[in-house]
Formats: structure tokens, C-alpha cells, sequence
């Protein structure tokens, strides 16, 4: 196994199915504003997929390209956080997912981007930009949802018991991710928990 490659589509893999997922909002948020920001979130999540995947191609030196990985992979190839592909729920399900998602994203991206390995710290650093944002509004309107009406307090409670029994795999530590530490490439993932 290539611990390179297996990382590359790892981090590709989870930005592009919670894209998918995500983009499933477009023209049924609860508002307007939502939406167009739904559909940025989904965007931003895409063209990281796209970078990483790519990179991921370009590193197997099998000629497959950013859409092959995507869209020509048989389900058991792909390499997602499971937490990605959780079903959206209803809306308060779909931004505790996100938030989750992000908290991890952004503390993934700000190591990331200083890498030893550049084209990695490159990615990173572009998708951090976003992902800023992203933690930022998740975090907001999960703390309004949470603290607003009783229904919404219970469905973002609902929500978070629902979908934090997947939260333990995005800091577990495997061989991938021991290489690529050991390498100075990437953190381990329970170093994020700290």
C-alpha cells in the first residue's frame, strides 16, 4: 500500500462525498441565504477534492485523473470518513454533520499546511481559507440552532447524539497515518485532539 496515495485519497475522498451530500440542498434550504450558502460549502468541499484527487492521480502514476478517482472507482475504493456520508437529515442534522466535519477540516488544513511534503502544504493552505469560513458559520448557527427554541435545541441535541459515534474516526491513528507523521507529512490524527 502507498501511504501517499492512500492519504491523498483519504482527504479527496471526504471532501467530495460531503460535497455530494451537501449540494443536495441546493433549492431546499429553510432560506434563501442558506441555500447560496449551502451551495458555496459544497463548491469550496469540490474544488478541494478536485486538488487533492489530482494530486493523488499525478502520485499513482497510473494516468487516472482528479474525475477518474471520483467517478470511476468501484464504493469499497473509496476512503471517506464515514461521518461524510451520513444522510443530510434534516437541517439540523446537516449542519451538526458540518460543523463535526469542519472542526476536524480545519485543524486537519492548519497542520497540513506545513507539511514537509509542498504539494500538500500548498492544498492545504488554499483550503484553509475556506474552511475558516466554514467552521465559522457551522459553529454560529449550531450554537443559534442549540440555543433557540425548544425544537431546535432537541433536534440539534438529536443530531449530535446521532452522529457523534462517528466523531472517534477522524482522530484514530493508523499505518497510513504513522508514515506520512513519521515523514513529516501529515499529523497524526490524535495530535488534533489536543
Amino acid at each position: 500500500m502507498d501511504a501517499r496515495f492512500e492519504f491523498l485519497t483519504r482527504m479527496g475522498d471526504s471532501c467530495l462525498v460531503l460535497s455530494q451530500r451537501v449540494s443536495a440542498w441546493c433549492g431546499h434550504a429553510p432560506a434563501i441565504e442558506e441555500d447560496i450558502a449551502m451551495a458555496n460549502m459544497a463548491l469550496d468541499l469540490l474544488g478541494q477534492a478536485q486538488m487533492w484527487l489530482s494530486l493523488a492521480g499525478a502520485h499513482e502514476g497510473k494516468g487516472r485523473s482528479a474525475d477518474d478517482l471520483a467517478y470511476l472507482r468501484d464504493v469499497w475504493d473509496f476512503r471517506n470518513l464515514l461521518l461524510c456520508e451520513r444522510p443530510n437529515g434534516d437541517y439540523g442534522q446537516t449542519l451538526m454533520r458540518q460543523f463535526l466535519f469542519d472542526a476536524w477540516h480545519h485543524l486537519m488544513l492548519d497542520q497540513l499546511s506545513r507539511s514537509s511534503d509542498r504539494e500538500i502544504a500548498e492544498i492545504a493552505a488554499k483550503g484553509s481559507r475556506e474552511v475558516a469560513y466554514h467552521i465559522e458559520r457551522s459553529r454560529d448557527l449550531v450554537i443559534r440552532l442549540g440555543d433557540g427554541t425548544p425544537e431546535s435545541k432537541a433536534r440539534m441535541q438529536a443530531a449530535l447524539d446521532a452522529l457523534w459515534p462517528y466523531v472517534g474516526e477522524m482522530f484514530a491513528d493508523d499505518g497510513v497515518d504513522m508514515t506520512l507523521a513519521g515523514q513529516g507529512a501529515a499529523p497524526l490524527p490524535s495530535s488534533l485532539r489536543e
